[in-house]
């Protein structure tokens, strides 16, 4: 009998170290487009923070959710580039009217910055305004 106890009860934890196990590998995705942004900011601000303490700068936005405005420098229908250091992967493809030399602001998750070429990405962007 108490054996038996020890067996349901080994199995019983086994069950929901697997349940939780299980959940925490295939939890949802976050939806940046649905997200509040965490900041608003210039790009001409934000590309200055990283310029000066890149460190510190990643402490503060890497991860999060921003809305940041800035002149569009180079854009495809993957992609926009803002002020030549914010580098925006666009969480679906756009065959809007954005063009070069047009002032948007750009919702997305900041994934790093690139010490070498000076550069920010973000991704899963969408335009707030266009």
């Amino acid at each position: 009998m108490k054996s038996t106890r020890n067996w349901l009860f080994i199995i019983a934890i086994i069950a929901i170290v697997a349940i939780l196990g299980y959940n925490y590998i295939y939890h949802d995705h976050r939806n940046i487009e649905k997200e509040a942004p965490t900041f608003t900011v210039e790009a001409q601000t934000l590309v200055s923070e990283f310029a000066t303490d890149p460190t510190a700068a990643e402490t503060k936005y890497l991860n999060n959710t921003i809305a940041v405005t800035g002149l569009v420098t180079e854009s495809t229908s993957q992609s926009i580039t803002l002020n030549n250091k914010i580098f925006c992967q666009l969480s679906q493809p756009t065959n809007s009217s954005i063009s070069q030399g047009q002032t948007i602001t750009l919702k997305g998750r900041v994934i790093g910055y690139d010490d070498l070429l000076e550069e920010l990405k973000l991704d899963q962007c969408n335009p707030i305004n266009n």
